[in-house]
């Protein structure tokens, strides 16, 4: 049995497009753009990664993160986007509202949701739970703003998450020896 990747994607754009008339607020526009915009370029997962290294008295976990950090990007955009080549939801289905500039790569997985969640899962792994969980859930909320703004599928940002967590367990591991 074969898998028509297009049928595949057109029904999960309908999804997006489902997902979008249904979650779509004016004042949720205006935070969802600003909050998305914020990892562009992943500068909110390198500035967590900073701060950890400077504020943290064991340099280690800021190490960890930036090493899950490196990892993640490698792999999103030099491994699974060129081999996944999966076109942008709003390239399938014209009528997903994009709010912000349109990327012009390729959308699994998303590279967004999947720094927040390697810098994220490594402060969950490795931090007190009064500062592991809100990174978490702030990852989660980058997931949701990048099918909210209508640049992801949801098995983008499912993808991202789980490459993320992924290097912040390798990143883990290899800091414990």
């Amino acid at each position: 049995m074969s898998i028509d990747w297009h049928e595949f994607n057109t029904l999960e754009a309908e999804l997006l497009e489902s997902f979008q008339n249904l979650t779509r607020e004016p004042w949720l526009d205006e935070v969802m753009t600003l909050y998305t915009g914020l990892d562009d370029a992943g500068k909110l997962a390198i500035v967590t990664c900073v701060a950890l290294l400077i504020l943290r008295k064991d340099k280690r976990i800021g190490a960890c993160a930036s090493v899950a950090l490196v990892l993640e990007t490698l792999l999103v955009n030099l491994i699974f986007k060129p081999l996944v080549r999966r076109p942008r939801p709003y390239i399938i289905n014209e009528a997903i509202d994009v709010l912000v500039h349109m990327p012009e790569d390729y959308a699994f997985p998303s590279g967004h949701t999947g720094s927040c969640f390697a810098v994220a899962g490594v402060m969950l792994l490795c931090l007190p739970k009064k500062y592991g969980i809100p990174a978490f859930l702030l990852a989660v909320l980058m997931g949701f703003s990048r099918m909210y703004v209508g640049v992801h599928y949801f098995t983008d940002v499912l993808g991202g998450a789980g490459i993320g967590m992924g290097c912040a367990v390798i990143a883990k591991k290899l800091f414990k020896r």
